[in-house]
């Protein structure tokens, strides 16, 4: 922390302040409400400020040492996000506890790690980092505006601004001849993106992450608890490097819209920044909330994770017939009812947008600036803007080629018999997550038995153009590995275990690209996509050695490797 910021935040140093600014009426309001801040935390015991860090937490590791600090000084802890995707809802969890360390008098840095974006598996290409960490820088402040919490009381660090140094880049050699890659590969399971073979930078990752709590002069840092296994590594290694082992604190992992967690690269998961009102309306209203189901709800997630801490209430709005608006100071409140269906899922919905817009329209006028404009597309260009260089990760590709223009979802066949007239087709009813199951024509009578097909997941293609197969019209092609010989072998695509009806199935590296509504048949995208899709050594499927994946993991087929996917 800077001297001028520890002068501002303590109050014995204000007689330092030059006498001529503080008669200046816009920097004597500032004094003072800042003033105000510092007393309020000088206020509270250590022991208040322990619980003011550590409410709606997870897990803390190191809640002795944490005390300990307490009892002396103030707590120095930081925050790191890497500057992959856009930031989403999902981000106001961290900056509500952001917002928790600093009434606790807390100093708090926010680490934009840029460098940790590029190695992880090149989520941010090297040529738009700089961009991504400008757009980052803007957006959370945003954020944090939105919530109030002051921005003097925070610093703000760029990881390349010291990660390329010579004592930093020694550590790293020196850490990399501790650490096995076994606790390597484990300690990023569930941060680093998972591929098949993966690239060094990946396994890197961890390790500088351990690092950066030394190079940033913390105590404690903080994180979701998806990142428990870099914070025990951490913890492992430091000391064997002469450094001290930190505190760690740890935020619940906020479920997605669909269920599961919230995701920068699953579009139908997560709420944008930047989303209009209408788009908000539109994602929230497809959003998974099970009438009486508490459990990986998104909706009421956020109430529990976000509106109560800096609200202290919520209200559910409601027609005066039904009973009119409730108040609630308490989220056991609010998931008691619910549970019990006294609260709709529909009024959930309404009450959650209304406290949701509250927060995103500040953010929304904010980057309704030509510069912000312009920084945002030139930060996450289209598929089309995209450099050539960029094409391990996911660009510089003829966009009639790209593959993310293919509508391919997870569905589940519902029922499955013989085409009324012809032997050789099957009529199934799949449901791709629709109100209504498509009704798909199949030519697998000769290779798939329907006790086989019925209620099994298979992968649909649901952007074709319909199509009449002996009379009747098939809405969607079912998705199948083959292998050419005598004779010919054909078996569904399988999933990853655990996917649900409308699970969008994506080719790595293109998980941000929006399908085609309908692919127009004259243009032929879906053969010339096809033409690149091969079943792999290891029964993966893939397109062009990208794997065709869902947000819990890779399709497979059984046996036929080598095969080709039709």
């Amino acid at each position: 922390m800077k001297p001028d910021v520890i002068e501002l935040k303590y109050a014995p140093e204000a007689a330092a302040i030059d006498s001529h600014c503080l008669k200046t009426p816009i920097f004597f309001i500032f004094f003072l409400l800042l003033r105000r801040l510092c007393i309020m935390a000088d206020q509270l015991s250590p022991d208040e400020k322990f619980q003011l860090i550590t409410r709606n937490l997870q897990e803390v590791l190191g809640e002795e040492k944490l005390k300990q600090v307490l009892q002396e000084r103030e707590l120095k802890v930081y925050w790191g996000t890497a500057t992959t995707g856009k930031p989403h809802i999902a981000y106001f969890v961290p900056m509500s506890k952001i917002a928790d360390f600093l009434k606790a008098g807390c100093e708090v840095t926010i680490l934009f790690a840029d460098l940790h974006a590029f190695l992880d598996n090149m989520k941010a290409p090297w040529e738009l980092l700089e961009l991504r960490v400008k757009y980052y820088e803007q957006v959370i402040k945003a954020m944090l505006e939105s919530i109030g919490v002051p921005l003097d009381k925070l610093k703000f660090v760029k990881g390349t601004d010291y990660q390329l140094s010579r004592e930093y880049t020694l550590d790293v050699y020196r850490l990399s001849s501790m650490v096995t890659e076994h606790d390597a590969k484990k300690a990023g399971a569930e941060v680093v993106k998972q591929v098949e073979h993966p690239m060094l930078s990946g396994l890197l990752y961890p390790g500088l992450q351990a690092l950066d709590e030394e190079y940033l002069k913390v105590d404690a840092q903080f994180g979701g608890v998806d990142q428990r296994k870099i914070f025990t590594l951490a913890e492992k290694y430091l000391p064997s490097l002469g450094y001290a082992k930190r505190s760690h604190l740890m935020n619940p992992m906020v479920p997605g819209l669909t269920g599961a967690k919230m995701s920068s690269s699953e579009e139908e998961s997560k709420i944008d920044l930047l989303d209009s009102a209408g788009e908000v309306k539109k994602k929230l209203k497809k959003a998974f909330c099970e009438p009486g189901n508490i459990q990986n709800n998104g909706v009421l997630s956020f109430v529990k994770s976000v509106v109560f801490p800096l609200c202290g209430e919520f209200c559910i709005k409601r027609d005066a017939k039904l009973g009119g608006d409730k108040i609630y100071t308490a989220f056991e409140e609010v998931e008691k009812d619910f549970a019990e269906e006294s609260v709709h899922p529909g009024d959930l919905k309404a009450s959650v947008e209304v406290a949701l817009n509250k927060l995103l329209e500040p953010i929304r006028k904010k980057f309704e600036s030509p510069e912000l404009r312009k920084l945002c597309n030139s930060a996450y260009p289209g598929p089309s803007k995209t450099r050539k260089g960029a094409k391990a990760a996911g660009g510089g590709e003829d966009d009639e080629l790209a593959p993310s223009r293919v509508d391919i979802r997870v569905g589940r066949i519902i029922s499955v018999g013989k085409h009324p007239d012809a032997d050789s087709l099957y009529l199934e009813k799949i449901d791709v997550g629709e109100a209504e199951p498509r009704t798909v024509v199949s030519g697998l009578v000769a290779f798939v038995s329907q006790e086989d097909l019925q209620d099994r997941l298979v992968l649909v293609l649901c952007n074709l153009k319909p199509q009449k197969m002996r009379g009747i019209e098939s809405q969607a092609m079912l998705l199948c590995a083959s292998v050419e010989g005598e004779p010919r072998r054909v078996e569904p695509l399988d999933p990853p275990e655990g996917s649900s009806p409308g699970d969008r199935v994506f080719v790595e590296g293109y998980e941000t690209g929006k399908p085609d509504e309908r692919l127009n048949p004259k243009k032929k995208v879906w053969e010339k996509v096809q033409a690149d899709l091969k079943i792999s050594a290891e029964c993966v499927a893939q397109w062009k050695d990208q794997q065709l994946m869902t947000k819990l993991g890779r399709v497979t087929c059984k046996t036929l490797r080598g095969g080709n996917v039709s």
